[in-house]
Order: C-alpha cells, then structure tokens, then sequence
C-alpha cells in the first residue's frame, strides 16, 4: 500500500512540475493520435457515406467487411505496414520506418473502419428519413452523402472520438513500427508499457492519469459542442 501511496505522490509532483520528459512524450502522442484521426476522417467519413446512400452488388458484404474490420488486431496491423515501410517492402526506400509518421499511417489504418462503420449507420438512418426529400431535390449519389454528412457534422462527433479513443490507447502497432525510441517514436501507451515492466510506477501512473483527462477532456468539448449546435440549429 505504501508503494503505491508513494507512486501516486510521485506522479503527481511529476504532472505538478511540467517535467519536461513527460511533456514531450504527452505532446509526441497528441500529434501521432491526432494526425491519424483526421487522416482518417478525411476517407473514413467519405467512404461510410458512399456505402450509406449507395446501392451497387456487394454492398451488403462491404457492410459486413467494414463492421468486422472494426476489430483489426493491432499488432497485425502493425506487423503489416512494418513489412510495408521495411528496407525490403514496396515503400522502405521513403524511410518512415521507425518515424512518427509510420506510427501515424498505422494508427490511421486501426481507425478508419470505426469512423467509416459509425459513419455509414448514422448517415443511412437520416438517408432512410430524408431520402425523397434530398431525391426531389435532385441530390443523389455522391451529393447526397455529402449532403447527409453536412447535415449530421455534430452527430458525427461521435465516430470520431470512437476513432480517437481507439487511436490514444494503442500500443501494439505503434510499438511495432515506432520502436519506442526515447525521444522519437515513445508515446504515452509504450512509456507506460515500458516503464511498469522497468518498475518506474511515477511516470507510468503520471501518464495514465494525463490520458484519461485527455480523453475525458476531449469528450467533454465534444459533447458541449454538440449540445451548442443542437440548440442553434434545432
């Protein structure tokens, strides 16, 4: 009990004080997490719209493929964009291998099935409630989804953050191709991993503690985002 008394006050007097190394790590995680989100977002989004409204062969096995694709192993992913961006992989001659931009292309690929899957359900449910409206209008196809995701932006908010949560708590595929080098590629879930299996307990609580007020923090904005824009817009 009093080791754990003792870490808690050391992650705290850590968290307190700005240390320095800790900062490092929790800024470096941001703009991995953050990064990946948005590049996500920006296929992720079209692409679960496009299977909303859309109407082609197949798009019953692309549902069903892109929900199951929500569950990716993490270390597979991780493993594959290794080979990927390995000196004998089709892209090893880019040298992002044991980069920030690797550990961001990887997390990318873990989120982008989350937001698009979300993405796809929220848009079919308006496209179910505003289709003759949005078919007189002569918006079909493509327009209409876009048309569909402008309408449900804040609804969306959801997806992302799904994707985000996802994103801020992996640690198997960005240990594979970050390598969890100190001071390149080490973010808060592999220093955590590292440093409780090395018994530094301070700066591995310190930095659970940060990441559950990120998230929260993030969900909160969100939601107040939200609950604003439903009160403008009704």
């Amino acid at each position: 009990m009093d080791g754990i008394l003792q870490a808690a006050r050391g992650a705290f007097g850590l968290i307190v004080s700005g240390d320095a190394a800790l900062a490092e790590i929790v800024l470096l995680s941001l703009q991995v997490s953050l990064s990946a989100v948005a590049l996500a977002t920006l296929f992720g989004l079209p692409l679960g719209a496009a299977i909303a409204v859309g109407r082609f062969s197949g798009r019953r096995a692309a549902v069903v493929l892109l929900n199951a694709l929500m569950g990716l192993p993490p270390v597979v992913v991780g493993l594959v964009v290794y080979l990927m961006l390995s000196r004998a992989g089709p892209l090893g001659g880019m040298g992002l291998l044991f980069t920030p931009p690797a550990m961001v292309i990887a997390q990318a690929i873990l989120v982008l099935p989350i937001i698009a899957a979300l993405c796809r359900q929220a848009v079919e449910d308006a496209w179910i409630e505003y289709e003759e409206q949005l078919r007189s209008l002569g918006a079909v196809g493509l327009r209409a989804a876009l048309t569909l995701v402008w309408d449900i932006r804040f609804s969306l908010l959801t997806a992302i953050l799904a994707g985000l949560g996802r994103a801020s708590a992996e640690v198997g595929a960005v240990m594979i191709v970050g390598g969890n080098i100190d001071g390149v590629t080490r973010v808060m879930t592999t220093t955590i991993a590292l440093e409780t299996s090395k018994g530094d307990l301070p700066l591995a609580l310190s930095l659970g503690i940060v990441l559950i007020a990120l998230v929260i923090a993030l969900n909160a904005a969100a939601f107040l985002v939200k609950e604003a824009a439903q009160r403008r817009y009704g």
